[in-house]
């Protein structure tokens, strides 16, 4: 269907209907969650479960420096003293595109696995999820399996050790993997990728660098806001999403402050966790629309895109869900139940923008240009219209105007203005999902095994 071929009054007034109906669906589908072991040292717990479950070999997908960090060793050793071979594979980068996917396939196939489990961020565990979906289905391509359902067979199990606090991969329907031909996004959704087990280990979590901290801490608060604030919500659903906003407002400045707190990564991964349960269910909206294709386009790391692009739709938003933004308010700690809906949504929107200033979140997208905004619009437009319960409609004139607030200041801007919002802009965070060298280097391999 061609959505430009319909004025947009009556396209939101249809896509509203349409999307209600859609949500009553998702109700009743069935979204298996993982079993969960979480604490320092559920890692090697996850390992001495896989070791029992009679796997031939596993596949580890990861990245280097994770490898190099030594993160992988209880795990491993785990694996080993249980009997189970492994091989790994660490190549991994942050928006893992098709070849790199094919070229884990190839290993997973090579190596003779028929398990795969996921240590790192959500790339990790989107890459080995569409690893699984595709050994499964050898007659279709990746893009072939993106979509819902598209995979005839049942993949191959999959475990997860998130490495960050943001992407809620662990508990997830989805695999989101990079086309860098068509510089874009492909979704492979089926629930049957959810994980079996999840590890929830902070001590893999205490190396990462305050700036991933928050890019990833930002991205499993969209999450929850956005699965709170769309037309699918559900009772269920507004439990995490609220216990999520709760302990990421609590607990993210603490770790952006002091990663080693242990007390305070562990429950900025319950929080990733139950936004990604929440979200799953609820689904998301245009901050995600806009922020894939910032991904696609300008290879902008997920959670910072996330957070740069979330001030700005709440605002617009903000008319239709005043009463859910102020118990987001109530619920992030920044206004008392009974006071006025209006002021507490405003309060909430104002607490988010602290909230990235606090984390050096930047305002603008220093990558963005103005000749690509029509076509980021639009392409933002059809994917949030086609498969995202928003809850106010917007128009391509709006959604334009609202990338445009997104831009970095022009060179030639120097006047007294501009050099104050400079001063209150930070730098774009560099961000990476693995943490930083810390740690004594361990031994790397591509096929280690326990036979």
């Amino acid at each position: 269907m061609n959505l430009d071929l319909i004025p947009e009054s009556t396209r939101a007034a249809g896509l509203g209907v349409l999307m209600k109906g859609a949500g009553l669906l998702t109700r009743f589908m069935p979204v298996p969650q993982p079993t969960l072991l979480v604490g320092p040292g559920s890692s090697a717990r996850l390992g001495q479960s896989i070791a029992g479950f009679g796997h031939e070999k596993v596949l580890i997908v990861t990245d280097a420096t994770i490898v190099r960090l030594g993160l992988l060793e209880p795990l491993t050793q785990a694996l080993a003293a249980g009997g189970t071979p492994y091989a790994v594979f660490d190549e991994i980068t942050p928006d893992a595109p098709i070849p790199l996917i094919e070229r884990g396939l190839a290993a997973f196939i090579e190596q003779e696995c028929d398990a795969l489990v996921a240590v790192g961020g959500g790339s990790a565990m989107d890459a080995a999820k569409a690893i699984a979906a595709a050994s499964a289905n050898p007659g279709k391509s990746l893009r072939q399996l993106a979509g819902y359902f598209k995979g005839l067979h049942t993949p191959a199990p999959v475990y997860a050790v998130p490495t960050t606090a943001g992407t809620g991969s662990e508990v997830t329907v989805a695999a989101v993997i990079a086309d860098p031909q068509r510089k874009s996004k492909l979704v492979i959704i089926d629930t049957r990728l959810v994980p079996k087990v999840a590890a929830l280990d902070p001590n893999l979590m205490t190396g990462l660098p305050p700036a991933i901290t928050a890019a990833t801490g930002m991205d499993a608060l969209t999450h929850a806001i956005e699965a709170f604030l769309g037309q699918w919500a559900t009772e269920n659903t507004d439990n995490l999403a609220l216990t999520a906003v709760g302990l990421i407002f609590e607990n993210l400045p603490k770790v952006y402050r002091d990663g080693a707190n242990l007390e305070a990564r562990e429950k900025m991964a319950l929080a990733s966790t139950y936004a990604g349960m929440a979200f799953t269910k609820a689904n998301v909206g245009y901050v995600h629309a806009i922020a894939h294709q910032f991904g696609g386009h300008y290879h902008t790391p997920h959670g910072l895109a996330n957070a740069i692009v979330l001030p700005q739709v709440l605002r617009f938003s903000a008319p239709a869900v005043t009463g859910r933004l102020a118990r987001l308010a109530v619920r992030a700690g920044l206004g008392e139940e009974g006071q006025n809906e209006e002021a507490l949504a405003d309060r909430f929107l104002e607490g988010v923008e602290a909230l990235n200033r606090g984390l050096g979140i930047p305002t603008t997208l220093e990558a963005l240009r103005e000749a690509d905004i029509p076509s980021l619009a639009a392409a933002a437009l059809r994917e949030a219209h086609t498969g995202y319960p928003v809850p106010r409609y917007m128009s391509k004139a709006e959604c334009e105007a609202l990338l445009r607030r997104l831009l970095p200041p022009k060179p030639e801007d120097t006047g007294a203005s501009t050099r104050a919002a400079a001063g209150r802009r930070r730098p774009a965070a560099r961000t990476t999902e693995s943490p930083p060298a810390r740690a004594p280097a361990a031994g790397r391999g591509k096929d280690r095994k326990k036979t």
